[in-house]
């Protein structure tokens, strides 16, 4: 007698693509996002979500994670067993790994972007990239409660 083993209904799907780190490179990695996203044909709230977290992690690869010479690199995964869509964004330049400011200071000159994240997101988090570099990466259910 055998068993019979579920097969996994699911599928993943990847985007990825290296951009140069300017305000050109951010502006194209927002653009493919939203072209590859419609693709994938996810529900225009997710999209939309996710066409913003690409804007601000893009943004802040190009601004505070440039590096001459090195480019960024956007990837997309859509993975429908576990329901979620994952963003990251890895750029070049060593150093602490970035963090949302707080609430309370909403005077601070940087951080902002990452509690629009934070707050777009259902999940984010950061990664070292040794030997250099550091990945910021965001999660967005795409599936109805």
């Amino acid at each position: 007698m055998s068993a019979i083993l579920p097969q996994p209904t699911g599928t993943m799907a990847t985007f990825a693509q290296f951009l140069s780190s300017t305000r050109r490179g951010a502006r194209l990695a927002r653009l493919l996002a939203t072209t590859q996203l419609r693709a994938w044909d996810l529900s225009p709230e997710v999209t939309e979500r996710a066409e913003q977290i690409v804007a601000e992690l893009a943004a802040n690869a190009a601004l505070h994670g440039r590096v001459q010479g090195r480019d960024f690199r956007l990837v997309l995964t859509l993975d429908t067993t576990t329901g979620l869509l994952r963003v990251a964004v890895t750029d070049a330049k060593d150093g602490q790994l970035p963090v949302a400011a707080t609430d309370s200071a909403t005077d601070s000159e940087t951080g902002r972007g990452l509690l629009m994240v934070g707050a777009l997101a259902d999940r984010w988090g950061t990664e070292p990239q040794p030997p250099g570099g550091k990945t910021v990466w965001a999660e967005v259910s795409h599936r109805s409660g």
